[in-house]
């Protein structure tokens, strides 16, 4: 069995297609999702979606790229992650590929996200594109570490994989590593130790070989554990196997819809 430990399929064009995104994890033996949040006003659909469906798990924060929206507070984050299906905060971090300027917001807005998460003893899920070493350092200095959590979509350097996984966290990766030329990504996936790996397809975005280019769903993560498997020379069941534990021992919220 797989998971898909970060996808977006509250976004329209996924929502629309829900009993056949459902159908096909069936089919791909994915067997649970976890949809995250990237801002607040579309947090209730996320909530409503894990709701309905039994093996769909939400998650609840602001993504550092959305500027022009509502900004959450400690106490609201930690108030909507008290649903026993909201089993993260985030996704939050920093992003200084593509916002420039005076970004201090943005840092404060993650460090909002790490307080919550610390409040309510969740785990976080973290984005960090062209700001790894601020991400790091407020890692540090807000405590990330006592809450846990993963690099989602990882894309850095085996340094920074070793740094995260030094304050607990686990790696995560996309259908970014299935790509011809990821050859730097490709031995940071050697490298990590299965057991403290996750899987995702961040759907809509980032399909995996064989279907770059096209929409994004958690029923191709399976395509992401084969892709690690050929890279590390073992069975993609392992893959699976290790990647599955690892969800239910960082979301611990998770564990009562195994």
């Amino acid at each position: 069995m797989f998971i898909d430990s970060h996808c977006h399929i509250n976004f329209p064009d996924l929502a629309a297609r829900m009993p056949d995104l459902l159908e096909n994890m069936q089919h791909n033996q994915v067997s649970h999702a976890l949809c995250v949040s990237v801002d607040l006003p579309d947090f209730p659909a996320i909530r409503k979606l894990a709701e309905e469906h039994r093996n769909v798990f939400a998650s609840v924060g602001v993504h550092p790229d959305h500027e022009a929206t509502e900004e959450p507070g400690i106490e609201q984050l930690a108030a909507l992650a008290q649903h026993p299906k909201v089993v993260a905060i985030g996704e939050t971090g920093l992003d200084y590929f593509r916002l420039q300027g005076d970004l201090e917001w943005q840092r404060e807005r993650f460090r909002t996200h790490i307080r919550a998460a610390l409040a309510v003893g969740k785990p976080l899920i973290i984005h960090t594109r062209g700001a790894a070493a601020d991400t790091l350092r407020i890692m540090r200095e807000e405590g990330a570490q006592r809450a846990g959590g993963v690099m989602h979509c990882f894309t850095e350097t085996e340094e920074v994989a070793d740094q995260a996984m030094a304050l607990g966290f686990y790696i995560s990766f996309s259908g970014i590593v299935t790509f011809k030329k990821a050859l730097e990504l490709k031995a940071v996936a050697r490298h990590v130790p299965l057991e403290r790996m996750l899987i995702e397809t961040d759907s809509p975005y980032l399909a995996p070989v064989p279907y770059r280019g096209k929409t994004n769903e958690p029923a191709y993560v399976r395509h992401v554990a084969e892709e690690i498997a050929s890279l590390r020379g073992i069975d993609v069941a392992e893959v699976g196997a290790a990647t599955t534990r690892n969800f239910f021992e960082l979301f611990r919220a998770a564990q009562a819809w195994r």
